[in-house]
């Protein structure tokens, strides 16, 4: 007889075996530069949280602030009676400050992707796709019932090929797709070129912009405002919440047309209750903060500038890193598996990236900076890196 679960432990058991499965550790205290993980306090290299904004007491009021006002709940869909003037607040905000006509706001970002992408393109239309691009990009692509076309990493000389290829069968819309920040290797895509070979085809631009929000562009706007765009070059400017913002949710900037389309097609946000009241005073006090106090972003830049020198000059391959995600490549899975290990018994915890998430010889460290580490603190990494590195042979 048929066994409905069987596969759940056959699988998982799998994973094990190829030493493949997420092993989670346990952070029991806020998201700090040092903090407790599974009882040893540690230094973190591996958070989003690239401004140190989850804690900013700004933040914090005005998520109080904001319970106390509306509770901790929306009650329902913004379709229905869960649009408050808070979530209009928020929106009106961030236009303002990504210099587009509207934008919107979504749960999640992997919920702008899966539910939006779907609905801009359909039978007849094409996606062009950078082959690094985020598994929701790639979720919200396989979701579309538009074909599929795949260019190389950041080379836009292969996507004018393929887009001169794809003329050929005339679709009706053409949708170039790509990240702007690549969050294995922290290296930028070339979005300005992009947007030169996307306007000879007359194609929609979208931008996922998750890990160059507040870190990118004039006071920490993004991939649009670093390459001096505007919404009339790049169409759909999707970004998250999650990281340098220090709290939650997705968002897509652009212009009211795009909005006023996304939130009567997109499923993932007509069928989803909106944010809490105090995520979303917390936003509005983020961007508040990006606005007021420039002297974080200023420091995180300060800060991987730092780092990724004295990585280079010891000798460590950076890769093509631009930002603060810094990848220190190392070659195979248990060299990078015994430098995380080891620098976690020395008190900084890191994160080892290897296959399948990376090809074989490219297995890495991943470090992301953090704005409120000293120079102090990132000296004492430094010398643990470059003593485990020559203990591993990596240097």
């Amino acid at each position: 007889m048929r066994d409905p679960t069987s596969f759940l432990q056959k699988e998982y058991l799998e994973l094990v075996e190829k030493t493949l499965d997420w092993r989670l550790k346990e952070l029991q205290g806020a998201s700090e530069p040092v903090t407790l993980v599974d009882g040893r306090k540690v230094l973190v290299l591996c958070a989003n949280n690239y401004l140190g904004l989850t804690t900013h007491p700004k933040l914090k009021k005005a998520a109080m602030e904001a319970i106390e006002k509306y509770g901790v709940g929306s009650g329902a869909v913004r379709a229905i009676s869960g649009n408050m003037d808070i979530h209009i607040e928020l929106e009106e905000r961030l236009a303002k400050f990504k210099n587009a006509e509207a934008s919107l706001t979504y749960p999640t970002g992997f919920m702008v992707n899966s539910g939006l992408i779907p609905q801009l393109v359909g039978r007849g239309d094409l996606i062009v796709s950078d082959e690094l691009n985020h598994g929701s990009i790639i979720d919200g692509v396989r979701l579309s019932k538009a074909e599929k076309a795949v260019y190389k990493h950041n080379d836009v000389e292969n996507l004018a090929k393929v887009l001169e290829k794809s003329e050929k069968d005339e679709p009706n819309r053409i949708l170039i797709i790509t990240d702007g920040v690549f969050s294995m290797d922290g290296d930028l895509a070339p979005l300005d070129k992009i947007v030169k070979y996307g306007k000879k085809h007359g194609a929609m631009i979208y931008v996922d912009d998750a890990h160059g929000e507040g870190v990118l562009g004039k006071g920490g706007r993004g991939i649009v405002s670093h390459f001096d765009l505007t919404h009339n070059d790049v169409q759909v400017e999707m970004g998250t919440f999650s990281k340098a913002y220090g709290t939650i949710g997705g968002h897509v900037s652009g212009s009211e047309s795009l909005v006023k389309f996304a939130y009567n097609k997109s499923w993932t946000w007509l069928l989803s209750s909106s944010h809490p009241p105090a995520i979303v005073a917390a936003t509005i006090a983020a961007i508040d903060v990006l606005e007021n106090e420039p002297e974080h972003v200023e420091n995180l830049w300060k800060n991987t500038n730092f780092f990724k020198k004295a990585m280079i000059d010891l000798g460590f391959n950076t890769g093509n890193s631009q930002t603060p995600i810094i990848p220190i490549i190392v070659g195979e899975s248990h060299k990078a598996k015994s430098l995380a290990d080891k620098l976690y018994e020395q008190g900084v915890y890191v994160v080892p990236i290897v296959f399948p998430m990376v090809a074989r010889d490219l297995s890495r460290i991943r470090v992301q900076m953090h704005a409120k580490l000293t120079i102090e603190q990132l000296d004492s990494v430094i010398n643990k890196i470059e003593k485990i590195g020559k203990e591993l042979e990596i240097i």
